[in-house]
């Protein structure tokens, strides 16, 4: 005899804010103790963070301290619109130290569903003039330094920390 089951998860935009005031607490202690960009800039790529998390446009966020164009230190964020399984942890662990040249560089991942349509939608929505980037994301000078997971009611983000 065989059995099938289906599960679903369910969230609601209110579950992305939750999500990212703790996101928006790290990107913030991250520009304080860095000194790489303001307060108010982190919030506002928060804002940009956000508005596309809630509309299912992305997939990742990665954040790098470079001291001119060395990696210092990152911390990439996956989205999980199936995060049941996580647990949620409280944000911090990111009191980055400041350095030479600080540089923050933020680059997003987008999801399929972010398309021509899509970005004409967020035309003038949001507050960075996000560009294309090539630059490389495997922090493969790091060495991968443990994490935390941020989640309500099955949608997350799961942050994978790197360091020297």
């Amino acid at each position: 005899m065989t059995y099938t089951t289906t599960s679903t998860q369910t969230y609601s935009v209110t579950d992305v804010e939750v999500v990212m005031r703790r996101f928006t607490a790290d990107i913030v202690m991250i520009a304080q103790s860095t000194q790489a960009i303001s307060e108010q800039k982190a919030y506002d790529y928060s804002f940009d963070v956000e508005a596309l998390a809630k509309k299912g446009y992305l997939k990742a966020v990665d954040l790098t301290l470079l001291s001119g164009s060395v990696e210092i230190c990152a911390t990439k964020y996956v989205i999980d619109s199936a995060a049941g399984t996580l647990t949620t942890s409280r944000p911090g662990g990111v009191l980055w130290r400041r350095v030479a040249l600080p540089n923050l560089r933020i680059i997003l991942s987008y999801a399929p569903t972010y398309d021509a349509a899509a970005r004409a939608s967020m035309q003038g929505k949001l507050r960075i003039g996000w560009v294309p980037t090539t630059a490389d994301t495997s922090h493969s000078t790091l060495v991968r330094s443990g994490g935390r997971d941020y989640v309500s009611n099955g949608w997350g983000m799961q942050r994978k920390d790197y360091g020297t």
